[in-house]
């Protein structure tokens, strides 16, 4: 039997967010791995085996799902949202360059929804124009780099999307990341607060960089800043697709 190891986004939390093409691989998979509470969102059942983990351990989950494909087992590899957005994607590439010996190992990565594109949606389309993603954890990276990606994205006029903004390890970095936004930014920048996407226990609130404060965050939301044309219409936010809207085509 040949195996085989596929890295799935199981999406933001709704089970109608899942993608068909991961139903099916976790159908197939006689293993699934992954950080404990993404494993637990995978119903058990006769001849799979649930292999959770702690945080922190990814390049010892990537090497355990290749060993376990070496030996003729179907392993996907979770991941919440896209398995290759601040995920398990990376973490196995990283991993399997080191371990050559796996070179030949059949992967597949299968893209999920993401929490950012998920408040987004919720939202509007705060996400119209150029964006890029931030994950402001200092976990892998020090907050310098944060801080100097953060200021160079907001000159650039990016609308942006936060990952982990503020976890109780670290509360003051996400006070320090609007101190930053305040400094390159205009006070009646809209920012999305967007927590907990399609659970029930979404929250969605939209302030002005002016009202924000570092206590409408935790590291179950998602945070989507504006660029300095992301503008309401009704209840919805909207960034234009250009830098203007007049005589834009659909």
């Amino acid at each position: 039997m040949s195996g085989w190891v596929a890295v799935a986004g199981l999406g933001p939390e709704a089970e109608d967010l899942v993608t068909p093409e991961v139903r099916a691989a976790l159908a197939e998979a006689t293993d699934v791995v992954g950080y404990i509470p993404y494993v637990a969102r995978v119903a058990p059942r006769a001849g799979l085996r649930l292999h959770a983990s702690d945080n922190r351990v990814e390049l010892d989950r990537a090497l355990h799902a290749l060993e376990m494909a070496r030996e003729g087992r179907r392993v996907v590899i979770v991941s919440s949202g896209d398995p290759g957005v601040f995920a398990m994607a990376s973490a196995l590439f990283e991993r399997l360059e080191t371990a050559t010996d796996f070179a030949g190992t059949e992967i597949r990565i299968l893209p999920g929804i993401t929490a950012m594109l998920a408040a987004a949606a919720r939202a509007g389309a705060p996400l119209g124009h150029d964006f890029c993603a931030i994950n402001l954890s200092d976990n892998l990276k020090p907050f310098d780099l944060v801080e100097h990606r953060l200021r160079h994205a907001a000159r650039g006029d990016f609308a942006m999307a936060f990952y982990n903004p503020r976890s109780k390890s670290r509360p003051h970095q996400f006070a320090r990341v609007l101190e930053v936004l305040r400094e390159e930014c205009e006070p009646e920048r809209l920012i999305i607060f967007a927590r907990a996407v399609s659970t029930p226990d979404e929250a969605l609130r939209v302030v002005t960089l002016a009202e924000a404060a570092p206590e409408m965050a935790d590291m179950r939301t998602v945070v989507l800043v504006g660029n300095s044309q992301t503008r309401r219409v009704g209840p919805w936010v909207y960034t234009p697709r250009g830098t203007s809207v007049a005589g834009a085509a659909g």
